[in-house]
């Protein structure tokens, strides 16, 4: 994920939300820019790039929702064929 917002907010964003994943704070636009998600408030849209693993932007979706981002995501990746991440083995301890 990427944001304008500072460090500070994008972090205080991320405790709040229990974020799993990394937010790059985009201060000097630069990246939003480069992606084309600049608005003209200087604000990035809220544009979803599916990136494969040797940098080809495999989808573009300019029409994400943030009320069914994580849904629509797992949707779109299963729609590319993405593989998906063996799951941790959860360890129980046997208690007496």
């Amino acid at each position: 994920m990427a944001s304008t917002d500072s460090v500070a907010d994008n972090t205080a964003f991320a405790k709040k939300n229990r974020a799993t994943f990394p937010i790059l704070s985009d201060i000097t636009r630069d990246v939003s820019r480069d992606y084309g998600v600049l608005s003209n408030s200087g604000l990035a849209r809220r544009w979803t790039y599916y990136i494969d693993k040797s940098g080809i932007i495999l989808r573009i979706d300019k029409a994400v929702s943030p009320r069914t981002a994580g849904a629509d995501l797992v949707n779109q990746l299963e729609a590319l064929n993405v593989a998906k991440r063996p799951q941790k083995k959860i360890h129980h301890r046997a208690t007496n």
